[in-house]
């Protein structure tokens, strides 16, 4: 049986609630009519000192593979250079960290490990940090973000740092070794083994996503992402890399430096994209221009609990709020971000439109295009700055690349923009989302909805009606739909 209004509301008002109780070395808290809109059903002037923030979120530039300035720079010196600069600009002793969990997806098992150890020694990370790495294919950076946070929840240790990368140059998309025979036994362990493309492909047939509509889409990502950079936005979260690039014919080296994201095209147009043919099916609309690119990179986000934080002084960039990873059917694998999207904002009690800003990664026009329609997201509130098809999609730093970005939008908008999610599609089937919350304690009503009628002092969860006692003062509250739960949640407080 579908949960009905009532139910709805009791849940969402359920975990939210879970927030207001009170902590430990917290001043009292309370409840106040607010305009907060449907940002949340209360102000919060007071938060959990156990809670997981994030204080940091860099990148270095992403650079085109075989190409680009980063192509003959390896996974040590790109996670050294994010590594560092994460120090630097928290200048958090480097002792102080838990762990480090790294995403990568190409590289092999055991040398990316390796190499995720010598970098962190390259950072000047001592000795007693431990280091590993994790592979959700296209989610890795994100699931590396999850793994510290559910960690420092779980109580391990209260500093961790997350980071992703990939070199795409030196390791590119490849099966190695054989098959299982027994996989023409099962249809869903075969989608499995279609290439990312075909999957575009299958998205684009099934739910009618035009060449069209594709070209479009990825011509307003290398738009956005064109004017974010000649607004200098991308500034604050990446990191420049001293490196060197190799000529192809005479071997000859020259350092440089690398400071900006290469795969941007502000010149492109939906006419040239059109002139461009089908990759992976003769009669098919997923092409080179529409799709996401090849790309060398990386990115580290720091994360504790905001107790250590307010400790070290450091200013909260977001709130880590929660996590989801789902499974859909391989063949159509770009579907993943509609329904983890969901499934992370269940869990936040949240619903779509509560979120300012969504970055969801753009693997292929076709699916990013579907999972924003099948959502119902006004596209203006997806990926503001661009996204894969214009920045680049290094598969393990992804996660923690649309992270940083994501945060640093959230920050220059302010008030305006209370919660974010990051989300993507995930090879072999599957998809996973994010969501934060901006770092103020405050959400100082500037994104409040306009209202009518006598309620204007109350979020969408609640309406005048009962009496609710408030710290001493006589508030009229009860929950939307009739859902009596204002009293019971007030006085857990």
């Amino acid at each position: 049986m579908e949960a009905g209004p009532s139910a709805q509301a009791f849940n969402r008002l359920s975990i939210l609630s879970k927030q207001m109780l009170p902590v430990a070395d917290a001043q009292q808290l309370s409840m106040q009519t607010c305009s907060a809109g449907d940002s949340a059903a209360y102000e919060r002037r007071t938060t959990p000192l156990d809670e997981v923030v994030i204080v940091s979120a860099l990148r270095t530039p992403l650079t085109k593979a075989k190409r680009g300035g980063l192509r003959d720079t390896d996974a040590i010196e790109l996670l050294s250079t994010v590594f560092k600069a994460v120090l630097d600009q928290t200048h958090l002793d480097p002792a102080a960290i838990g762990d480090i969990v790294v995403g990568s997806v190409l590289g092999p098992s055991s040398q990316r490990a390796n190499e995720a150890r010598i970098a962190s020694f390259f950072a000047g990370i001592p000795e007693e940090v431990p280091v590993r790495t994790v592979n959700r294919q296209c989610s890795s950076g994100l699931q590396a973000i999850a793994d510290v946070a559910a960690a420092i929840r779980a109580g391990f240790y209260t500093v961790g740092l997350a980071a992703g990368v990939e070199t795409m140059s030196s390791t590119p998309m490849a099966w190695e070794g054989g098959i299982n025979s027994r996989i023409s036994e099962f249809p869903k362990a075969q989608g499995c083994m279609l290439p990312m493309g075909v999957t575009s492909e299958n998205v684009a047939a099934k739910f009618g996503v035009s060449r069209r509509t594709q070209d479009e889409f990825a011509v307003r990502s290398h738009k956005k992402a064109a004017a974010a950079a000649a607004a200098g936005k991308f500034k604050e979260e990446i990191v420049p890399v001293k490196t060197k690039v190799i000529d192809l014919k005479t071997q000859a080296e020259t350092p440089v430096v690398i400071s900006a994201d290469d795969g941007i095209r502000a010149d492109v147009s939906v006419e040239a994209l059109a002139g461009l043919r089908a990759v992976f099916r003769k009669d098919g609309s997923t092409t080179a221009g529409n799709a996401s690119q090849v790309t060398d990179g990386a990115a580290a986000v720091l994360l504790m609990t905001r107790r250590e934080a307010i400790k070290r002084g450091l200013p909260v960039l977001g709130i880590f709020r929660s996590f989801a990873a789902v499974g859909v059917d391989p063949a159509i694998m770009g579907v993943g971000p509609a329904a983890a999207i969901p499934a992370a904002l269940a869990q936040a009690g949240l619903t779509t439109d509560d979120i300012d800003v969504y970055e969801i990664n753009e693997a292929f026009a076709s699916q990013a295009s579907y999972s924003i329609a099948k959502l119902g997201i006004d596209e203006s509130k997806v990926n503001p700055n661009g996204g894969a098809i214009a920045l680049g999609h290094p598969l393990g730093a992804t996660g923690a690349r649309c992270t940083a970005t994501l945060l640093h939008e959230m920050r220059r908008r302010g008030r305006a923009a209370r919660f974010g999610v990051v989300s993507m599609c995930i090879g072999s089937g599957m998809g996973a989302a994010a969501v934060f919350e901006a770092g103020g304690e405050v959400d100082n009503l500037m994104n409040a909805r306009a209202t009518t009628g006598p309620n204007t002092q109350l979020s969408r969860d609640a309406v005048f009606d009962g009496i609710c006692d408030v710290a001493g003062s006589s508030q009229s509250i009860i929950a939307k739909d009739s859902v009596h739960l204002c009293s019971a949640v007030l006085h857990q407080s």
